[in-house]
């Protein structure tokens, strides 16, 4: 084994540390932090880039993310669970976790890339990260994946709370309200469809004035629906 084979064994080992994984199918690891541009530099070495990897691991990493959120928050709507989802796998927020670990220590990069600043470069952290979290996901199984994801979750479902990006619109409304002593009320206005597809229309009120109406599959999605309609009168835009 030469020195360069040697020093990166070492380091696969030190990023197995940090993830908390150790790899079963140590190949995998490396496939999954295999830049395009290294393997284009080594067609003759028939080595694999990470770009199929990273098409595996977006769905892995939206999975976790929906199974995560549709526990965790069974009061919100489709619509809301849909929109922190994506601030979840944006690709930004993959980047800051890549950063977390410092995965693009361990990338394998070609020369033009490296030279270039591809170790810090976003969307390769983004790819590195969805790669790196399909290979877990097929040397280890589902599992194993979530407890790799999961802490990143944790962390920025709290960022997005505390960047204010989570307000429940019937809530804001309220506050907003109240300020001038009143008190907002809804009201099931219309309801269409078969059984097993209903569809309900609601309006928020104050007295007797209609400030928003809202459609949903469920009454409180029609009623947030509203809320957030009638928050546009104020200059807001509700939650996600």
């Amino acid at each position: 084994m030469s020195e360069k084979q040697k020093k990166s064994a070492v380091d696969l080992r030190e990023l197995e540390k940090k993830i908390k994984y150790t790899f079963n199918d140590k190949k995998l690891l490396r496939n999954a932090l295999c830049h395009s541009s290294y393997s284009n530099e080594r067609k003759n070495e028939n080595i694999s880039s990470n770009e199929r990897l990273e098409f595996l691991g977006d769905s892995v990493l939206s999975i976790i993310a929906s199974e995560y959120l549709y526990r965790s928050f069974p009061e919100r709507t489709e619509g809301e669970l849909s929109n922190i989802r994506r601030e979840i796998v944006d690709g930004a927020a993959l980047a800051s976790f890549s950063r977390k670990i410092e995965l693009g220590k361990y990338m394998f990069l070609g020369n033009g890339e490296e030279k270039s600043g591809g170790r810090d470069r976003n969307s390769n952290l983004e790819d590195a990260f969805e790669a790196l979290a399909a290979a877990i996901y097929l040397d280890g199984g589902l599992e194993c994946a979530k407890k790799f994801f999961l802490p990143f979750i944790n962390d920025e479902v709290e960022n997005i709370f505390a960047a204010h990006k989570f307000n429940d619109p019937k809530s804001l409304l309220q506050e907003i309200v109240q300020q001038n002593g009143e008190m907002v009320r809804y009201e099931k206005i219309g309801e269409s469809g078969p059984d097993h597809d209903k569809r309900f229309t609601c309006v928020v009120k104050v007295n007797s004035n209609i400030l928003g109406t809202g459609e949903g599959k469920r009454i409180q999605e029609a009623e947030m629906n509203a809320a957030r309609d009638a928050l546009k009168l104020f200059g807001e835009q509700g939650s996600l």
